[in-house]
């Protein structure tokens, strides 16, 4: 017998205003997954970072017409899959810092009569500080409201087949205009795969996030399948005095940009275009390679609604169980070492 399913896509949300500008900065900072300190202190940590950083924020967003992009475009995520997925289903979305929360959409979901709940993040790659961080804010949101609901979790997808075909593609059909800028300056290309930065203490405290990028970016070089290429991985996003994993993307941007070659960037973390695609990838790094004298910078598209992307969402769906720990979406598990893992045993 059919259930109806609510499938809920978590992402990290963004501005709708730039009044909304510091109350999301604030419940971003206020997150004990991404500082971790008791209350007060963190609260007040929150409002410090939160009030200082406005500004420069609301500077940001105003290059993006004074609002984030990222709900619109998780909302054609959403309605993609849902038609992917087909009767019996009912995508929602719940986002973490800022509207719609998970508060709003377990009331959706408890008044649409969901007979079965599947927990679908817009994070390939699992962190501690995205992934557990949405999971636990839904827990405690479905807890409150009474909603009780069979529900299972998709904690990670980092070499999902569709993920990583949709990518390839993207990437393939930026390369050949690359290769001949590369050819032109006789530099050749080189191909960085930008990730968003996480402090290096939380990585070495058993997060598995930098392990998955490095497993995403594998299973997208075999799938094009050019070994000959040059490729690196980098981290953007970097925000405090803390140490973060590296090298940084612009670091790496300037290096091959002072090498002169034809650089690609490739979002491998990020599905959607938001602040850190439109403005630090496609404005600010694109400044710095220009400036450092690069042959040319292409700048990869995220994944967005593509067909294979979509499909491979859609698969995850529909293998997930009733209930039980989050599922493993990737092509092997994390291991004992990674114990922050969702899927960790």
């Amino acid at each position: 017998m059919k259930k109806k399913t609510a499938v809920i896509l978590f992402n990290l949300g963004g501005p709708d205003s730039p009044q909304a500008v510091q109350p999301f900065l604030f419940n971003l900072f206020n997150d004990p997954a991404i500082i971790r300190l008791p209350n007060p202190f963190r609260w007040l940590l929150a409002k410090l970072i939160s009030t200082r950083r406005a500004p420069v924020a609301r500077e940001i967003y105003a290059k993006m017409g004074g609002r984030s992009p990222i709900l619109p475009q998780t909302e054609a995520q959403a309605r993609a899959l849902e038609a992917e997925l087909g009767e019996d289903f009912r995508v929602f979305i719940a986002m973490r810092y800022w509207h719609p929360f998970s508060d709003e959409t377990v009331k959706a979901v408890k008044d649409w009569g969901a007979e079965r709940i599947v927990l679908l993040p817009l994070y390939p790659q699992f962190s501690t500080t995205t992934t557990a961080s949405s999971f636990a804010d839904w827990h405690r949101a479905a807890a409150r409201a009474g909603l009780t609901a069979p529900t299972a979790a998709i904690g990670c997808y980092n070499d999902e087949p569709g993920f990583v075909a949709a990518q390839t593609a993207l990437l393939r059909d930026r390369l050949p205009e690359a290769e001949a800028k590369g050819m032109e300056a006789k530099t050749g290309v080189r191909i960085l795969f930008s990730a968003h930065g996480l402090p290096k203490k939380i990585v070495t405290d058993g997060d598995p996030y930098q392990q998955q990028v490095e497993r995403s970016v594998a299973a997208i070089r075999q799938q094009l399948g050019r070994d000959d290429l040059d490729t690196r991985i980098c981290y953007q996003s970097r925000v405090g005095p803390l140490e973060w994993i590296g090298p940084s993307t612009d670091a790496e941007i300037a290096r091959a940009a002072q090498e002169k070659r034809a650089i690609v960037v490739v979002p491998v973390a990020f599905v959607s275009e938001h602040s850190e695609t439109l403005v630090e990838l496609d404005i600010e790094y694109a400044e710095l390679a220009h400036h450092n004298g690069a042959a040319c910078y292409i700048r990869v598209p995220t994944v967005g609604t593509q067909p294979a992307f979509i499909a491979g969402l859609a698969r995850l769906v529909r293998s997930a169980t009733d209930g039980g720990a989050p599922r493993c979406g990737s092509s092997q598990p994390c291991g004992a070492a990674w114990r922050r893992c969702a899927c960790a045993a």
